[in-house]
C-alpha cells in the first residue's frame, strides 16, 4: 500500500522571505504563511481563526521565492510535510513541522506591491543623475 504526504495551502505570507546557502551552496528559503477559517457558530455569531504555517523551499524555487514574494503577497504553495527536531543548549527538545515546497503560484494581483518596485525602495544613487525604477513585474512574465 502507498502512502500519501501532501499538503496545499493558500494564503499571505506574514514575513519577508530569507534566502540562505547551506554549506555545499544549496539555496534555501524559509518563510510564514498565515491561512483564515471563517465560520457561524451555532448561535449565529461569525468567528474567523488563523493558523501559521512554515515554509521551507529549496534551490531555484527558493530563489524565486526570495526575489519575487513579500510579506502580504497571496500565495499557493504545495508540498509535503516535514518535522524536524533538534535539542537546544539546555537539552531540551524542539520540534518544528513545515511545509517543503514544490510548487509555487503567486495569487496577488498586478498591482499588489509584491509585483512592483517604486523608487522609494531604492537606495539612492550616489553618483550624479538619476536612478531608473525598477520595472513592474506582471505575472505573466514569472519565469514559473
Amino acid at each position: 500500500m502507498n502512502s500519501l504526504n501532501k499538503a496545499q495551502i493558500i494564503g499571505n505570507l506574514t514575513r519577508d522571505p530569507e534566502l540562505k546557502q547551506t554549506a555545499n551552496g544549496q539555496s534555501v528559503c524559509t518563510l510564514g504563511v498565515a491561512t483564515n477559517r471563517y465560520w457561524t457558530d451555532s448561535s449565529g455569531t461569525k468567528k474567523d481563526e488563523a493558523e501559521y504555517h512554515n515554509v521551507v523551499c529549496w534551490g531555484k524555487l527558493a530563489e524565486i521565492c526570495a526575489e519575487y514574494l513579500k510579506r502580504g503577497t497571496k500565495v499557493f504553495f504545495e508540498g509535503r510535510l516535514q518535522t524536524r527536531n533538534w535539542e537546544d543548549e539546555g537539552g531540551v527538545k524542539h520540534y518544528r513541522t513545515e511545509i517543503v515546497a514544490q510548487d509555487m503560484i503567486i495569487l496577488s494581483p498586478k498591482g499588489d506591491r509584491a509585483f512592483s518596485a517604486s523608487p522609494s525602495d531604492e537606495k539612492p544613487a550616489k553618483s550624479e543623475g538619476k536612478s531608473e525604477p525598477a520595472p513592474e513585474i506582471a505575472p505573466e512574465d514569472l519565469p514559473f
